[in-house]
């Protein structure tokens, strides 16, 4: 197969929305048969590369071997993919025919993937919620957002990091974040030897552990703030789901499970253990920012309730507006909430979880 550049048809504008995406998820099919292979990407890595997730439920997949089990008398292999590049390199790998689900897009390479014809449906959310620390180096004299004026800070570009800076920045009166800074795009380990060593003045990151080591600290924070950061996403790619919907099932349900198992506090230390495998994150950094989180089901949840559809929807209407893409995204018939539905209604979860109006609002707890 001729592989495309997913960047390079994403820097000209001109991808084909009718040829992108057509071929993934259908080289391996056996005549109707059931795959030899399931591919499933991580946008990102642990530190270094480590081919671990970070956080979340659809981590703890991975690390409880969820759906190893699954399919195992099925003779199906769970193939995991991570990807340093996180979501413009996931994008590119899919529009290549190399993965057939996502767990955990964020919302800037999901959308712009869409806008350039990427052909998939979304099945359910990854998480949501948390809180936004920014950290300059230890050694920075500044002592607010306004002493970093026209400096250098960075975030990975094309990922979800970059709206979320643009939204901290914005919460601070900066409209033009790319005018008023000098906004540069590098990896987390890039980004955190940068820190260490004063090349740029300041990042969004998790605080603790770089306090801890004397990297970094905490110049400002947000918290709990419902437009800050947007919920992520698992999607299936459509050719995979048209052929398979049964497993597309079994998968859902396996990630509805361990959503509610990673939802009950008497497993939340289990699971801080269990992020601290990937490197991203220290232990402390964990324990820190989770332990906020009073209820464990308020970010880690499954749900497309409103909350979950008028977020992508402002993001598709913020990616438009600092001009990130060109062309125009629907979300309808995009988000496929049946095999979710079913999940919920077959392990009897259809009002576990606390839902939130548009606003972020709770209007069930």
């Amino acid at each position: 197969m001729k592989r495309r550049t997913f960047s390079a048809a994403l820097a000209s504008g001109l991808a084909a929305p009718a040829l992108i995406g057509l071929t993934t998820g259908t080289a391996r099919a056996q005549s109707g048969g059931k795959p030899a292979t399931i591919r499933i990407g991580f946008p990102g890595a642990g530190t270094a590369g480590r081919p671990l997730p970070s956080s979340g439920f659809t981590a703890n997949v991975v690390f409880r071997g969820e759906l190893e089990q699954e399919f195992a008398a099925d003779g199906i292999k769970i193939e995991w993919k991570y990807y340093v590049g996180a979501g413009p390199a996931l994008n590119e790998a899919y529009a290549n025919g190399l993965l057939d689900f996502c767990f955990g897009h964020g919302d800037l390479p999901l959308i712009v993937g869409r806008s350039t014809g990427l052909k998939h449906k979304i099945l359910l959310s990854s998480g949501r919620g948390g809180d936004t620390y920014f950290v300059v180096p230890a050694s920075s004299s500044a002592k607010s957002i306004k002493d970093l004026e026209g400096k250098i800070l960075s975030c990975q570009k094309g990922t979800a990091g970059q709206l979320r800076l643009y939204r901290f920045l914005a919460h601070h009166g900066y409209k033009e974040p790319e005018k008023q800074f000098r906004i540069i795009s590098q990896i987390t380990d890039d980004r955190r030897a940068s820190l260490a060593t004063g090349n740029i003045a300041g990042a969004l990151d998790t605080p603790f552990g770089l306090e801890a080591r004397g990297i970094a600290r905490t110049l400002d924070q947000i918290f709990d703030d419902p437009f800050q950061n947007v919920p992520g996403s698992v999607w299936v790619g459509e050719a995979f789901e048209q052929r398979h919907p049964d497993l597309v099932q079994r998968i859902v349900n396996r990630l509805v499970k361990t959503a509610h198992w990673s939802s009950q506090e008497a497993n939340r230390e289990t699971q801080y253990q269990l992020w601290t495998r990937a490197g991203d994150n220290t232990y402390i950094d964990n324990k820190r920012v989770w332990d906020r989180t009073k209820d464990l089901r308020n970010r880690i949840t499954p749900l497309l309730d409103e909350y979950y559809t008028a977020s992508i929807q402002r993001s598709v209407n913020e990616i438009k507006g600092h001009r990130l893409s060109r062309r125009d995204v629907s979300l309808d018939g995009w988000i496929e909430p049946k095999y979710l539905n079913h999940a919920l209604r077959e392990q009897k979860l259809e009002t576990y979880w606390p839902t939130q109006d548009a606003n972020g609002k709770f209007i069930r707890t």
